[in-house]
């Protein structure tokens, strides 16, 4: 199985501030949202309960919710104590692509099991609580897959890459 990360950036590496994301790039999100559909999305609770109530779980995906809060339920999410347990789920389904979608810490505790980043880079610098965690992209094959300027509907113009090994 495929583990990929995918995320918005900052040129700092900021993604999120406050619950939410410092941006607005309705394209981007047609983009993870075409990207993960049909696949299972791994991701913090935090990041969970930051989804608009009305897309939560995130539809045509199975979701699986990582928490330390061991009572924590949501209907039709699989929840679990462990990343390790999270993944597990999605290899015994037979997923062939699972995609981790954040927060931060998530991002930070699977970066070194990644095959594949997904990764769109907002040409701004901003500032936010919850950061993607460095990674060397001379360790990875980097392909571009969009540019996409500055618009009446984007505040930032971005470029969207894949990074494989």
């Amino acid at each position: 199985m495929i583990i990929s990360l995918i995320a918005a950036i900052g040129k700092n590496n900021v993604i999120g501030i406050d619950g939410d994301l410092p941006w607005h790039l309705p394209d981007d999100m047609k983009f993870f949202s075409r990207t993960t559909k049909g696949h299972h999305v791994l991701m913090g609770r935090k990041n969970f309960e930051s989804i608009p109530k009305k897309y939560r779980p995130l539809p045509g995906r199975p979701n699986i919710v990582v928490t330390r809060n061991p009572s924590f339920e949501a209907p039709e999410v699989d929840v679990f104590t462990s990343i390790k347990d999270g993944i597990a789920l999605a290899r015994d389904r037979g997923e062939e692509e699972l995609f981790i979608i954040g927060g931060g810490e998530i991002y930070k505790q699977t970066i070194d099991l990644a095959d594949r980043l997904y990764i769109t880079h907002v040409e701004a610098r901003i500032d936010g609580h919850a950061y993607f965690p460095d990674f060397d992209p001379s360790e990875w094959n980097k392909e571009v897959l969009q540019d996409h300027p500055k618009d009446d509907v984007h505040n930032f113009p971005f470029r969207i890459c894949l990074y494989t090994k």
